[in-house]
């Protein structure tokens, strides 16, 4: 998980058993447990996944309460564990994949995630197929209208409360709240009761990755078993639900989820990741009509106040550089002012440098300048997903990254003003999961590219798992 997001929750005593010891199923028996997974993934009908910090921790995102957790280290007065690359970075692992191609065929039917990294939603699964139990780090929403708003940057509060930002919706405009559940905060129905009514009519429950502790989320697997469905556990520790389950699994989640798809000979499909950006180009007369004041921002599209947290500098360059000098942009907002002679016409060129973290370098626009009186406010018809398919075709046929393509355009006559949205592919990975004949723990995969437990109450405060046991006897 952020390391931010573990910092922002309010202190609490009993964080629950940390430190837990791993274990390894030998080659053999993995194998055979693998084999036997897929098989009873073949016969469901009705598929569900519960996942847990583990199936995140291959994205470099570190877990809670694991020999190197968060909370774990914390416990031991050492050093936080150092996240591999910014959070707002990370990028769906192999198995988050892997879940995207068994939904697209059919056979997984819903997705339940106690992580608040977002990656079950930027890999492709459908928001009516997930839910998102204590909530997503990079989701605002608005608690008049419902509109949901998923962001490129981590979304600065945690606790459902207010954020700087308003409802886009028209006739709404209500501030906005962050989705991220403190301690206190019960689980919203929103999430919790679609994940109750897909565990009951499941006939297999997959965990993945959780140590099984958290309540009430805990206990939704179980809720299978009375329709006569079987539960799966994945996890590298034992867990306390271990007993319920028809097949319990030491391993790499990876490794684990890798070889399934290989015994049901399905492919894990490549991770585009493709960011949106505006450029707003505001063109005005000066007093005596000679010349043009013009302005040129590259700004979110999530709003001009919000950060471009994959962007680390722009630098501008024209056509006639006899005339204009370039410029580094390298502080946000990127804006810059210039005025120029009413009559002239030439390129802007804007080279948009990636920040660390995006496998892609940069990427080369050119814009051109002519300044039109015009009373006219149109917007372009484009169709936004057939150029987002177009993009990520395009980079997986090229194994690159750096493509890019306008979504949107839209041009305003006073002040007059265009803005273009464009799309642009920052990161690619591809997976080619081979099954090693090596013990458990090593699994041979490529990546290609450019380049658990908290208790947290439905309805009141959350308890440590110790707490509820001597509260029950």
């Amino acid at each position: 998980m952020s390391l931010g997001y573990a910092e922002k929750l309010s202190f609490i005593e009993d964080v629950g058993q940390v430190g837990m010891a791993e274990f390894f199923d030998p080659s053999h028996v993995l194998q055979c447990k693998i084999e036997e997974l897929a098989k009873m993934i073949q016969k469901s009908k009705h598929l569900v996944v519960f996942t847990g910090a583990g199936i995140s921790t291959s994205c470099g995102i570190p877990d809670f309460r694991g020999p190197k957790g968060i909370w774990t280290l914390q416990r031991e007065g050492k050093d936080l564990p150092k996240a591999s690359l910014p959070f707002h970075r990370a990028m769906p692992s192999m198995t988050h994949m892997a879940l995207v191609e068994l939904e697209r065929a059919g056979i997984l039917k819903f997705v339940i995630s106690q992580n608040v990294d977002g990656l079950h939603l930027r890999s492709g699964i459908p928001r009516e197929k997930l839910s998102e139990l204590h909530g997503d780090s990079f989701m605002e929403m608005c608690p008049s209208c419902g509109a949901e708003y998923l962001r490129d940057f981590e979304v600065e509060t945690i606790g459902l409360k207010e954020t700087s930002r308003r409802c886009s919706v028209q006739k709404c405009g209500a501030k906005l709240k962050d989705s991220v559940l403190d301690w206190e905060d019960a689980l919203p129905p929103k999430e919790i009761d679609p994940a109750e009514k897909h565990c009951k009519m499941a006939d297999l429950v997959l965990c993945l990755g959780t140590s099984l502790q958290i309540t009430p989320a805990c206990n939704l697997p179980l809720k299978c078993l009375r329709g006569g469905g079987k539960i799966v556990i994945v996890n590298l520790q034992k867990t306390p639900k271990d007993k319920k389950a028809n097949v319990v699994i030491h391993g790499l989640v990876d490794k684990v989820v890798a070889g399934v798809m290989e015994s049901l000979n399905m492919k894990i499909p490549p991770y585009v990741r493709i960011d949106l950006f505006q450029i707003i180009l505001t063109q005005s007369l000066s007093g005596d009509q000679r010349f043009i004041n013009w302005t040129l921002r590259v700004a979110s599209v999530h709003g001009l106040t919000s950060q471009l947290p994959f962007i680390e500098s722009i630098e501008v360059s024209f056509s006639d550089d006899q005339k204009y000098k370039d410029a580094v942009l390298d502080k946000q907002p990127f804006l810059m002012k210039r005025r120029t002679a009413r009559n002239e016409t030439f390129n802007i060129f804007l080279k948009v440098n990636y920040s660390d973290g995006c496998d892609s370098v940069s990427t080369q626009l050119s814009l051109p300048f002519e300044f039109k009186v015009s009373t006219e406010e149109r917007g372009e018809i484009i169709d936004k997903e057939t150029v987002l398919q177009s993009l990520r075709e395009k980079a997986v046929e090229e194994s690159s990254c750096g493509q890019s393509g306008v979504v949107e355009r839209r041009l305003v006559s006073e002040p007059r003003s265009e803005a273009i949205v464009y799309a642009t592919v920052t990161s690619l990975r591809t997976f080619n999961c081979q099954q090693s004949l090596l013990g458990n723990g090593d699994l041979k995969w490529k990546l290609e590219g450019s380049g658990t437990s908290r208790k947290r109450s439905r309805t009141g405060k959350r308890k440590s798992r110790a707490l509820e046991e001597e509260t029950k006897a």
